[in-house]
């Protein structure tokens, strides 16, 4: 579950040369670039490994929306769980059907802590592997007030500047199940310790094996961009990628951090620091390599007019709401710590096609996940949400 602010303020070219190897340099002949594009086809075996606090509630509806749209099989949290054993390490048989449907699912986005080799017993052998990562500094703060009320090295602080002036006071290893938000939570999600010591031999290795299993790594900064990549590296079309931002958390909910605090950040969690730094990198090195800076422009400009579009016609307020403003409580997503997690009003009035795309744009992500495992496994006791459903099969 995801709260995210963009970084869209800053240009393609300062993102580009921000994290840019200095002695970097692409070079296309003119007879390279008039080659024409070979056509290309949509990929529907995807794996998204859904991290924390990075955009992924929204990734994971648009993935949601395709398989529905492709009548694809979601590898979904067996019985009444909403993410794939997580924390524990991922194995096969917490996917709802694994004994009897095997190596026959299409997409998996739900939560889990990544296993490779039990992954691929899930998924297609040419499935396409993908994450998100976020910048660490921001990442920490949303940390904090999300788990605020679950994590003890958060619980036993007043507020998070003081949580980074001295860490180690707060933070215990003992406790590292439910402190595994407070530190290195990218690192823990691909699978690797979270307090390993960072030992640059290590790290490298562990970059190179990341490289290794995924495909692509996208950057929640630049989540429109990341959108466009995807968009070009799946082959999907722009619809397929249209979001409204959901699980993001009302503003004054945000806490300041000390420019020490954010050094402290950089340290505290380093290994994140080091997995940010070198995918950034990467991430802009590949739309060079593959759309280029000027495409990439128009493209996220297409997109956020297509979003804008969407917005006029599915929201009364064209904007999140607190959740004391939603009206429809089918549409409360899941409230946690000290955020007031946002969602949306759709129009009153909207005809049943439009209404229908309009809810699967603003559906939270417990709420849909109970949807397409009722879909899917019509004969399994429902997952208990605690809030009305929208809808519970494909007849509704």
């Amino acid at each position: 579950l995801i709260i995210f602010s963009f970084c869209l303020g800053l240009s393609f070219l300062s993102g580009f040369f921000h994290m840019k190897n200095k002695n970097y340099r692409i070079s296309k002949s003119r007879k390279e670039l008039l080659i024409p594009a070979t056509p290309c086809h949509a990929k529907t075996n995807v794996m998204f490994l859904k991290t924390h606090k990075t955009a992924s509630s929204t990734v994971l509806n648009i993935m949601f929306r395709f398989a529905e749209r492709y009548n694809l099989t979601v590898a979904l949290p067996a019985d009444q769980l909403f993410h794939l054993g997580y924390p524990r390490t991922f194995v096969a048989h917490f996917v709802e059907g694994f004994e009897t449907i095997g190596q026959n699912y299409n997409i998996m986005c739900n939560h889990l802590r990544f296993n490779p080799l039990e992954v691929k017993k899930v998924m297609a052998a040419n499935t396409f592997y993908f994450s998100i990562l976020r910048n660490p500094i921001p990442l920490l703060e949303s940390s904090y007030i999300y788990y605020k009320d679950y994590v003890p090295a958060f619980r036993s602080s007043k507020n998070v500047n003081e949580f980074l002036e001295s860490p180690r006071k707060y933070y215990h290893p003992a406790d590292y199940r439910k402190n595994i938000y407070a530190r290195n939570i990218m690192w823990f999600d691909f699978g690797y310790d979270n307090n390993a010591e960072d030992d640059t031999n290590y790290t490298q290795a562990v970059l190179e094996e990341i490289e290794q299993n995924f495909h692509l790594i996208l950057i929640a900064d630049y989540f429109d961009e990341s959108m466009i990549l995807l968009k070009h590296t799946l082959c999907w079309d722009l619809d397929d990628v249209i979001y409204f931002k959901l699980n993001s958390r009302s503003q004054d909910t945000v806490q300041t951090l000390s420019p020490e605090s954010e050094e402290q950040i950089k340290a505290w969690c380093s290994l994140d620091w080091k997995l940010y730094l070198h995918f950034n990198h990467s991430f802009w090195r590949r739309i060079e390599e593959t759309i280029g800076l000027q495409v990439l422009e128009k493209e996220v400009d297409q997109l956020r007019t297509r979003q804008k579009e969407l917005m006029e016609t599915c929201l009364s307020e064209q904007e999140a709401v607190r959740k004391d403003h939603i009206r429809n409580k089918a549409l409360l997503p899941f409230q946690s710590g000290a955020a007031n997690i946002l969602g949306y009003n759709l129009k009153q009035d909207l005809d049943n096609t439009t209404l229908r795309t309009c809810q699967k744009m603003v559906i939270p992500e417990l709420q849909y996940t109970s949807y397409l495992y009722a879909v899917q496994h019509p004969h399994k006791k429902k997952k208990d949400v605690g809030l009305p459903l929208l809808w519970t099969s494909l007849q509704e």
